[in-house]
């Protein structure tokens, strides 16, 4: 029986390492978890077969000695009745709970009553008792950690922490939507860095037909209320990123990202009524904001009626 315990360990390892050592590249590999649970199923199976057999050998066994030592005359000696205590669980339950038994609960019943109903004075279960003491000495270092020893972080500064985690994913949730930016959905930037950086992107990229201060040149004027797609931030997103390919206007949106063309669409409604030296005479049709003057949507004023076209 010591050799049966073993040998079920090992197929039992061996039906788990079949089931799970297989790779995809694999021809015996089996992705399915179903297949995977047969194969444990069976060898838990053939571990209980083979103890069953085993347990049916050594009754038979038994049985022929019997036989032998009758026709022998040999007495066959009674089986030893081990006596019988309480159970491993019987055992732990006891001295987890000490809980009195049913016939001793005179032992520890009190004067007192109500109702019929008598009080027994039990002990506390020691398994309580640890718990509450666990809870003391967790508690005295959970003290020494966060406030006498200053170990750990105080509340404030866990505050700070989850603020700053918050504001860096807020950031990587809209660095994550500048992708999804089109002339739909663009809006006018206020933000001066955003401002900033669309200058940036007009003096490296477009101020050679637009002129450095967005006057005009061999594209049209940006300072006045004359546009010939349209004044509105989205009308200038769409011809940024798609271009004027008639007018020599080229398509930017395989070379700017949707932000980009959101900051330099934005940066060119903001010079409407700067007055740049040398103005390029006006093109197109005026426009004039939803909001009227001093729209704040597209950042400028709208009484100037002398330069720009997009």
């Amino acid at each position: 029986m010591k050799k049966i315990f073993p040998t079920s360990a090992l197929m039992l390892t061996a039906t788990g390492l079949l089931a799970q050592s297989t790779t995809p590249a694999d021809p015996g590999y089996f992705p399915d978890l179903f297949v995977r649970l047969i194969l444990i199923v069976a060898g838990v199976v053939m571990v209980g077969s083979i103890l069953v057999l085993y347990r049916l050998l050594v009754n038979v066994i038994r049985k022929e000695e019997e036989l032998i030592m009758r026709a022998k005359g040999v007495a066959i000696p009674e089986p030893e009745v081990k006596p019988q205590g309480p159970s491993l669980l019987s055992r732990l339950y006891q001295r987890l709970t000490e809980s009195v038994p049913v016939d001793r609960e005179e032992d520890v019943m009190l004067d007192h009553g109500f109702d019929g109903i008598r009080e027994l004075d039990n002990k506390l279960p020691p398994w309580w008792v640890a718990l509450f003491y666990v809870t003391i000495i967790w508690g005295v270092g959970y003290m020494f950690y966060y406030h006498w020893g200053g170990s750990g972080p105080s509340s404030y500064e866990e505050y700070v922490e989850q603020v700053r985690e918050g504001e860096e994913q807020a950031a990587a949730y809209l660095a994550s939507q500048t992708s999804q930016i089109d002339e739909k959905n663009v809006t006018f930037l206020e933000d001066p860095a955003a401002l900033e950086g669309g200058k940036t992107i007009f003096i490296n990229n477009c101020a050679a037909c637009h002129g450095q201060q967005g006057e005009g040149g061999v594209g049209p004027n940006f300072a006045d209320d004359y546009y010939i797609h349209g004044g509105d931030i989205k009308d200038i997103f769409k011809v940024i990123k798609y271009g004027v390919p008639e007018k020599g206007m080229i398509s930017w949106k395989s070379q700017l990202r949707p932000v980009d063309m959101q900051q330099v669409a934005s940066y060119i409604l903001s010079l409407r009524g700067t007055n740049p030296p040398n103005p390029k005479a006006p093109e197109g049709e005026p426009y004039q904001p939803p909001g009227g003057e001093g729209d704040q949507e597209t950042g400028g004023t709208t009484d100037q009626k002398e330069g720009s076209s997009l």
